[in-house]
């Protein structure tokens, strides 16, 4: 039996990605994929003065670049989601990644996520730096996109669609959206990606 290994433009589905989310759901049309999974759940704290000024630091970021509260969420690792003003504001950032990860190390946290407000459609764009864990600046990142929307339905939006990747050149789009029920805030993430190479891999064999 083979697994198939599904590679698109800034995504790759594979059997392994289900053991760090849940529900994971994928289709297939024609030319295209679209995928969903939920990440679990999202805790919140406010961000520590410290914290936050030793991130903005190695992101270069000016006081008045910043909209709102800072926060550290955590749907696995804790990473610092930072509001900006504007979607300039995020397209101007040259972030120091040596003294970004050097602040995210001393912290512990992840990396940072860099995001402009929602429209009142929901509609905003982000910027995942992640040095610590070798990823300069990521194309696409659902599993962080889920910690803005947790932030979000705190203040009554339940669905964003959030735009990353057009600095590196390979724009995309992730959906986050926040159902309420009697266990709290249900969060699901996704998206649709055009396929452009598949490969039979077989199955890992389970020993002992």
């Amino acid at each position: 039996m083979t697994a198939s290994e599904i590679e698109t433009e800034g995504l790759v589905v594979a059997p392994a990605l289900t053991t760090w989310v849940r529900d994971v759901r994928a289709s297939r049309n024609g030319d295209g994929l679209t995928a969903s999974f939920a990440p679990g759940t999202v805790s919140l704290r406010s961000a520590g003065g410290p914290e936050l000024s030793a991130v903005a630091g190695g992101l270069g970021l000016t006081e008045d670049a910043v909209a709102g509260d800072a926060c550290v969420a955590s749907n696995s690792r804790p990473r610092l989601l930072m509001p900006l003003r504007s979607r300039a504001a995020l397209a101007e950032l040259t972030p120091d990644l040596a003294l970004l990860r050097v602040a995210c190390d001393r912290y512990g946290l992840l990396g940072c996520y860099a995001y402009s407000p929602p429209d009142r459609h929901g509609r905003a764009a982000a910027r995942m730096f992640a040095p610590s864990i070798g990823v300069p600046e990521g194309i696409a990142n659902a599993n962080s996109t889920a910690c803005p929307a947790a932030h979000a339905a705190g203040f009554g939006t339940h669905r964003l669609a959030v735009d990353m990747g057009d600095h590196l050149g390979s724009p995309s789009t992730i959906t986050a959206t926040v159902h309420r029920d009697r266990t709290g805030h249900r969060i699901r993430v996704g998206g649709q990606a055009a396929i452009v190479r598949t490969q039979e891999e077989p199955w890992p064999r389970v020993t002992g």
